[in-house]
């Protein structure tokens, strides 16, 4: 882990403890297919990336229907779940007919504070479109460049580039939408906190400095203390929203 990327996820140490949910925006209902089970199909999506043509592609998809991707309704495993919020994803394994389209997407439903954590995408750059409320968007690209951070609102878009660190985050009392665009069916995310302390003890506390210490406690107990995204933060908007922290 680099130096730069280390002290950014120092940073959010004070912002680990959350309150619990108050978002308005109701979690979709979790569906184990597509429409007429294309989803979890490992024999579809196998055919469709060995096929030869465009076309072929088309024909191994019969029905309409499935060329349409419900965000209220998706499969189980494309939802991510937070106190803060919660994302959707549509990729060539949720969404088999993005194969061959090189794009994907993702919905990010923010509830009042909602921090989408640190994170990277290692096989696409993102175009982010705010279409409800505002974010407060930041990212770092790598080593030595500055940290580039915008207050983005309602239908105004903004870019991360591939594999660049960046947050998207809700600085408000009401719910926010996002929408993100991916030159991929497969970008990938690795969320960094939980990367970084997910490696053994002594290589966090050799990356963060020896003696490193959380509320008295050890690495083990920060790792513990690492919430699931979307999480919620940070502290000046809890309070500004009265949303009361976990003892």
């Amino acid at each position: 882990m680099h130096s730069s990327t280390t002290a950014f996820l120092l940073t959010l140490v004070p912002f680990l403890t959350l309150a619990a949910p108050t978002s308005s925006t109701p979690l979709p209902s979790a569906a184990n297919t597509t429409v007429d089970g294309t989803a979890d199909n490992l024999s579809l999506i196998q055919s469709l990336i060995l096929a030869p043509k465009a076309v072929d592609r088309i024909k191994l998809i019969p029905n309409d229907s499935d060329f349409v991707f419900d965000f209220n309704n998706p499969p189980s495993d494309t939802l991510t779940t937070g106190k803060g919020g919660h994302t959707v994803r549509a990729d060539r394994e949720s969404f088999p007919p993005l194969i061959g389209t090189g794009v994907s997407m993702t919905l990010g439903f923010l509830g009042p504070c909602g921090f989408n954590t640190p994170h990277v995408h290692p096989r696409s750059s993102e175009i982010n479109v705010v279409v409800k409320g505002s974010l407060v968007a930041e990212f770092t690209l790598e080593n030595g460049a500055r940290t580039i951070t915008n207050t983005v609102l309602t239908n105004q878009m903004t870019v991360f580039p591939q594999g660049a660190l960046h947050t998207e985050l809700n600085p408000d009392c009401t719910d926010a939408l996002f929408v993100a665009g991916f030159a991929s069916e497969d970008p990938g995310v690795q969320q960094e906190a939980q990367t970084l302390f997910g490696f053994g003890a002594e290589a966090v506390e050799a990356a963060v400095g020896n003696g490193f210490t959380f509320e008295g406690g050890d690495v083990d107990k920060f790792r513990a203390a690492i919430p699931a995204n979307v999480a919620l933060g940070v502290e000046s908007c809890l309070k500004k929203c009265n949303i009361a922290k976990n003892k």
